[in-house]
């Protein structure tokens, strides 16, 4: 009788130990997966203007410092400033984050025009996170 729940009481340890390790390997999967995810590189704004045609109808992503914002109705218009220049998002959904939010947002680039030195380009946003 000892024995027999001897040996249960080790298969019952074993399956658990089992369950914990396919629990660990998912943990560890899923936080490479959104390490890998987090990762993405990250364009300075300078860059973007300086090569408007290279970078236009392409998703970038850029972070920065939110310097002014205006919305209405779940739409809105904002500036972000990341030191090397600064660019006009537009969302169509959420709204425009807060004055000196400290945000990342992925997007398609489009550029208007370019006089000189002078760049009219803005970001529709795809997905924003605030850091």
């Amino acid at each position: 009788m000892r024995i027999a729940s001897r040996i249960d009481s080790v298969r019952q340890s074993l399956v658990g130990y089992h369950v914990f390790s396919a629990l660990l390997a998912v943990s560890i999967f899923a936080f490479g997966v959104i390490a890998v995810g987090c990762t993405e590189k990250t364009t300075p704004i300078g860059d973007l203007k300086a090569n408007s045609a290279g970078y236009d109808g392409k998703t970038v992503q850029i972070a920065g410092t939110v310097k002014s914002a205006a919305g209405a109705l779940g739409y809105g218009v904002y500036q972000v400033d990341d030191g090397t220049g600064a660019i006009m998002v537009v969302t169509e959904s959420g709204g425009a984050p807060a004055q000196g939010a400290k945000i990342g947002v992925q997007g398609v680039f489009h550029s208007a025009y370019t006089i000189g030195t002078d760049v009219l380009a803005v970001i529709v946003e795809k997905e924003r996170r605030t850091r």
